[in-house]
């Protein structure tokens, strides 16, 4: 655990908090504790109204609120990476239509399916590899950024970010991977008649 202070400075004075006994469960007691509060900070501080907030219900709120930010970043993400799957299938429908030749000079030479779905792949695989080594750094010193404003931290590993970039290449390689299927199985004779 790490240690927690709190800091009186005269020009940012703007909260006071006080520790109720745990014990006291009494409603009329806590009500009477709040109105004995009040009383005292009317005494030091008469122009300036006193606003209070239980912890529990401060903590509650901003639990809510990490909830909505956690709920709108997974939908932003899925949505993300559905727009990121169609454009990437259409590229690779376009890639493949420009080799469409290439692939079937080579399957009449003897090439197999998998080294032609590799030829398809390649670049596509380049690509993401690249991605995620820029990537990583900078989500790296994001999250470290964001992690600072929490006082109990996860650490973050270096095989979290290669998951993560495996995880990018299987969905990118599954996405083209129908298209380069498609292209690879296609009959060499219709290629090469139509090119």
């Amino acid at each position: 655990p790490e240690p927690l202070a709190f800091l009186l400075r005269a020009d940012v004075n703007d909260y006071l908090f006080v520790k109720i006994d745990p014990n006291i469960t009494d409603t009329a007691t806590i009500a009477k504790t709040v109105q004995d509060i009040q009383a005292t900070c009317q005494i030091f501080s008469p122009t300036r109204p006193l606003r209070y907030q239980f912890y529990s219900d401060f903590s509650f709120q901003r639990e809510q609120l990490q909830n909505v930010i956690r709920t709108l970043f997974t939908i932003s993400t899925l949505l993300a990476i559905f727009i990121s799957c169609l454009g990437l299938f259409g590229l690779a429908s376009f890639l493949n239509e420009q080799k469409t030749k290439e692939v079937g000079i080579r399957k009449v030479l003897g090439a197999s399916i998998p080294s032609i779905l590799g030829i398809l792949t390649r670049d596509i695989t380049k690509w993401i590899v690249v991605a995620n080594i820029i990537a990583w750094p900078i989500a790296y010193f994001s999250m470290r950024l964001w992690l600072q404003n929490f006082a109990y931290k996860v650490n973050l590993s270096w095989w979290l970010f290669v998951l993560a970039g495996l995880f990018a290449l299987v969905i990118a390689l599954v996405t083209v991977s129908f298209q380069a299927i498609r292209t690879a199985a296609a009959n060499p004779v219709k290629t090469l008649r139509y090119e």
